[in-house]
């Protein structure tokens, strides 16, 4: 599921970030070349000062004269404090950033949200939509330390800025020895056929289906199934953990068997309802947890080659084990990659994903090969991706914009959001949700392939069944280009479940059915079964 917390920021930041206009002295470079350095501070020439908006505030700095100091006292009236620079965007376009910086903090109160905080954050304006990247930081006192974070300019950026603050919280916050270099050179594009029949994996005119709990119960699958006529499941292979707890290869292995014996269970019930499979791995070698718990595609799985050389062995492995299953329809390499500074020695998602379906197709030449893009799966993350060199490839994003609309109160009280209506300063209505999936559209277009939404949601308790209003959008629209689909998810966790009602207090299901479930039943209906 796609992070919010890349995707949000305070409504009261906006006029500082998109109406900024400076001319600041900044590094610019003329080339694409890893290392290269786009911009530098270390508050202590004039030159550097003048590239900050308003005037910084300066203090001591990291064994330095200066540094950037940021402050709000206990009970302040303003609601952020923020010092602001403009990059050099054309520098920058279709470059991963690595943004890095000394950073100090004192008493900084907790985030009442997840992206709330002290703030180290790149804002990209784009045509193709609004973006704010930022580092993980803590809160309270820390000493002087190294942070750094890796960020993905895309291609038709047309601002950014590098942003330094305090947003929805007190206390004092100093900079120093900023420095934004490149971690890798726009990706080159590959020519592809753009006529000619596209590769489905499957000669049904649709499939349509969910995503599941991988302890779904017998029953379950025979009412996904049978009785409301999914032909279509995402099996996810979903591993939770705590913040910071890691696993060692051997025990991987060990919790993907007992994994894959759940899915070994399902498959006759699946074969006898007619239900394809996509296998799912949600969690690949080297995650970290999300705030939602579970292991995502990330972290160390970019910055670890064992954990690369095991990525690629899992899927040997799971290829091995299903090249005679013909129920299973896809092997969706990584569930949302997350690429952040990747070193030399290890491959970017690009490469990684072909190296793994390489290692896929000496073992199951046919079999339909999933591929999302970083970062985090969303629409946006086809703009800059190209498709691997690899045969019967079916290219995925997840669909949760906006996210404000789609995931209010998950993480917390939110004031209610309705849809069609103003969001997040923009109206979004089926034409702008249309554009928002746009570089879905011109990837499908320009490359000459299908394309599969393995998630979409909204949550239940939207007001005034604004949740129905948008899957009935977002679905038809996925109709009107001929996708596949997913709904997230069948019988999973509650919020996104179209057997409950409105009311986020009621967590029984309904009866009758919700406008929810009879559309997606709608939809099923019109599905057509060929039993492999």
């Amino acid at each position: 599921m796609t992070n919010p917390a890349a995707m949000k920021t305070s409504i009261a930041l906006l006029p500082f970030l998109f109406a900024l206009v400076l001319s600041p002295r900044l590094c610019l470079a003329q080339a694409f070349t890893r290392g290269q350095v786009l911009f530098q501070s270390d508050f202590e020439s004039p030159a550097t000062l003048a590239a900050w908006h308003p005037a910084p505030t300066l203090a001591d700095g990291f064994n330095s004269k200066q540094s950037l100091l940021v402050q709000l006292p206990p009970n302040s009236s303003q609601p952020s404090a923020i010092v602001l620079a403009t990059l050099p965007v054309e520098n920058m376009r279709g470059c991963t950033l690595y943004c890095s910086a000394m950073i100090r903090a004192q008493a900084v109160t907790d985030k009442p949200k997840p992206w709330h905080g002290i703030k180290f954050m790149v804002p990209i304006d784009a045509p193709s939509g609004k973006s704010w990247p930022q580092a993980a930081l803590d809160t309270g006192s820390f000493d002087w330390k190294h942070l750094s974070f890796a960020v993905r300019i895309p291609s038709d950026a047309t601002a950014v800025s590098l942003c330094l603050g305090l947003e929805a919280v007190t206390g004092k916050v100093w900079f120093d020895d900023i420095k934004i270099t490149i971690a890798k050179a726009p990706a080159i594009p590959r020519t592809r056929p753009t006529t000619g029949p596209v590769y489905k994996g499957h000669s049904l005119p649709r499939l349509r289906g969910t995503m599941i709990n991988p302890a779904i119960t017998p029953d379950s699958l025979r009412v996904l199934g049978q009785q409301w006529n999914a032909n279509l499941l995402r099996w996810q292979l979903i591993r939770f953990a705590r913040p910071g707890q890691t696993i060692s290869p051997a025990d991987y292995d060990k919790w993907l068997d007992s994994e894959l014996a759940r899915l070994d269970a399902a498959i006759p019930l699946c074969q006898q309802y007619g239900i394809h499979v996509v296998i799912d791995l949600h969690s690949p070698p080297g995650g970290k947890p999300t705030v939602s718990g579970y292991v995502g595609s990330d972290d160390r799985l970019f910055t670890d080659k064992s954990c690369q050389d095991h990525f690629v062995n899992v899927w040997r492995k799971i290829a091995t084990r299903y090249k005679d299953t013909k129920i299973i329809w896809a092997y969706d390499l990584a569930n949302e990659p997350v690429e952040d500074v990747i070193p030399d020695d290890c491959d970017d998602w690009q490469a990684l994903a072909q190296h793994a379906a390489l290692a896929i197709r000496a073992i199951d030449p046919l079999r339909t090969i999933i591929v999302e893009p970083a970062d985090w799966g969303g629409p946006q993350g086809l703009r800059d991706f190209y498709p691997i060199h690899v045969p019967n490839v079916v290219y995925s994003v997840h669909m949760y914009l906006p996210m404000e609309f789609t995931h209010q109160g998950v993480f917390g009280n939110s004031a209610p959001v309705r849809y069609p209506g103003p969001i997040n300063g923009q109206h979004w209505d089926k034409a702008r949700i249309e554009a928002a999936l746009k570089p879905v559209i011109d990837f499908q277009k320009s490359y000459n392939v299908h394309i599969y939404i393995g998630e979409f949601s909204a949550i239940r308790w939207a007001p005034d069944n604004s949740a129905h209003r948008y899957l009935t959008d977002v679905i038809d629209i996925f109709e009107s280009h001929n996708w596949d689909w997913t709904y997230h998810a069948f019988r999973e966790w509650q919020g996104w479940s179209v057997e409950h009602g409105q009311d986020r207090a009621d967590t029984k299901p309904t009866t009758p059915p919700t406008d929810r479930q009879k559309l997606l039943q709608a939809w099923f209906a019109q599905n057509q079964k060929k039993t492999p």
